[in-house]
């Protein structure tokens, strides 16, 4: 697909507001409301940094939001959303990542293709020209998170 300048940026914006938009609508086991609400960001700094324009300032709840930047998965570590970049084979690393995340309590955002069925809760893709996203509510039960119906209503695809 070919986009039109700038599209690229637009897009990342979107995702990041999405993103930013998903926290509010799950449920978050309780040491997950403790320090930092932190969301991590792997591999792309375009995302990262519309995440830190659009939250600077703000608070999740009583924490406040701190976006970290990962170029690999060997560097995740605390983080309560990760967000993991196209540029990542997230089929090949997932299990490295999943293991890096402490197998709870974080929210796994991806942008490539079949990532929820490799543990992924959220991600996005692109359908009829369209930014979608998809959900897998049993990963997320997984990791102790639940994800609200609201959410489901928006989804373009919910795996149970």
């Amino acid at each position: 697909m070919l986009l039109p300048f700038g599209a690229s940026s637009q897009i990342a914006k979107f995702k990041s507001v999405f993103t930013l938009n998903f926290i509010r609508h799950i449920g978050w086991a309780e040491e997950s409301k403790q320090g930092d609400f932190v969301i991590g960001v792997l591999r792309n700094k375009e995302v990262s940094g519309w995440m830190e324009k659009l939250s600077a300032g703000k608070k999740f709840g009583f924490q406040n939001v701190v976006i970290k930047d990962f170029k690999s998965p060997e560097e995740i570590q605390d983080c309560q959303v990760l967000f993991v970049s196209s540029t990542v084979n997230f089929g090949k690393h997932s299990s490295a990542i999943i293991d890096k995340c402490g197998g709870k309590n974080t929210l796994i955002v991806c942008e490539s293709e079949g990532a929820t069925d490799s543990g992924a809760m959220f991600n996005f893709v692109v359908r009829d020209d369209k930014l979608k996203f998809e959900i897998h509510k049993a990963n997320a039960a997984k990791f102790g998170l639940q994800i609200s119906s609201k959410l489901e209503g928006m989804a373009a695809a919910i795996n149970l």
